[in-house]
């Protein structure tokens, strides 16, 4: 019988070594040297499967949208019947995943895209593809809450998706600012309330 459970490759070991440097020390201070340590490969191994930094950080980009839609896929926020249930339960979710230090629970393409905006459009073009896809799958729960509530807003429900994300984003920027994690707790809640009032809800039960 094969081996069912091969070790990871040095491609893989250092898209995940990406994941925790970049998000402790930001991309530009990250260096090829730091990743092949951290990954603990060579550095020809690095060349030989990226032909450079900037190809690292594209694909470290992709293999976050994979890790982290796998994890949002499965998360419990997806059982509640009430379409904006589910929507609350996904902002408490990402509240329940402020643990750790900071570089653990902030997001390596919010903090990849504010570096790379300018200077590496491809990076840019893959965090924001990472972004705007994760918003799209809150999209549907939206339309729903609306259609459910006869609502027809001046807003859409892939604004409102958005909105979530750029609240979550700059909830990770305060942290990196005061240290921890208090003051991302505090905006998130207020994300919540927010959508609680666009919708007219009062009392909703917590998940």
């Amino acid at each position: 019988m094969p081996n069912q459970t091969a070790k990871p490759d040095a491609r893989s070991k250092l898209l995940n070594a990406a994941l925790s440097v970049i998000r402790a020390k930001g991309y530009s201070a990250t260096t090829v040297d730091e990743l092949c340590a951290a990954a603990g490969v060579t550095k020809g191994a690095f060349f030989h499967h990226f032909k450079s930094k900037d190809a690292l950080g594209v694909a470290a980009a992709d293999h976050w949208s994979e890790m982290t839609g796998a994890m949002f896929s499965k998360a419990p926020y997806h059982d509640h019947a009430d379409p904006l249930d589910r929507v609350l339960a996904y902002v408490a979710f990402r509240k329940a995943r402020l643990q750790g230090g900071v570089p653990e629970f902030t997001c390596l393409v919010g903090t990849m895209v504010q570096e790379t905006y300018e200077t590496a459009p491809a990076i840019r073009d893959a965090c924001d593809r990472s972004i705007s896809n994760h918003a799209e799958t809150l999209e549907a729960d939206i339309e729903a809450a609306m259609q459910e509530r006869g609502m027809s807003p001046d807003w859409t429900a892939r604004s409102l998706a958005l909105h979530t994300q750029a609240v979550l984003q700059g909830a990770f920027i305060l942290a990196k600012a005061k240290g921890g994690p208090e003051i991302a707790a505090d905006s998130i809640d207020h994300l919540s309330r927010y959508i609680e009032l666009l919708f007219g809800s009062k009392n909703i039960e917590r998940p």
